[in-house]
């Protein structure tokens, strides 16, 4: 099976050597995102916002792959602090009570950079037409 490459724009990708979604057949795997807003760089401080930023990266790439949001089948949400529960909770039901794919949350000592609250990394498996 073929295997393609898709990037965010994000620098991190080249200088840590990854990708933002692999694909190989029908499955797509999105690495791990913060809320970052890959065209300007910046990250917002409130976590709502770092999670939406997250969501709107997964719809972009899954889009350039053929798919959408409704494409996801599992996602691996990882906070730094147990006050963000709630709001990413809150936040993913808003993107996902119809499609409700299968999820887990964690609590984490700290991400990549301090200023980051929130990742998330999501399988995806988008039907052939």
């Amino acid at each position: 099976m073929t295997r393609r490459l898709i990037s965010s724009g994000s620098p991190f990708e080249a200088d840590y050597g990854y990708s933002r979604a692999v694909v190989v057949g029908d499955e797509v795997q999105l690495s791990g995102t913060t809320g970052y807003d890959y065209a300007t760089m910046t990250m917002p401080d409130d976590v709502v916002e770092q999670t939406r930023n997250i969501y709107r990266t997964f719809a972009t790439v899954l889009a350039e792959a053929g798919g959408g949001l409704a494409d996801i089948t599992r996602l691996r949400t990882f906070v730094t602090d147990r006050a963000y529960l709630e709001p990413v909770c809150r936040t993913q039901g808003a993107y996902f009570a119809d499609i409700r794919p299968a999820s887990a949350i964690y609590v984490v000592a700290g991400l990549l950079k301090p200023e980051m609250k929130v990742e998330i990394e999501a399988t995806a498996r988008i039907a052939k037409k």
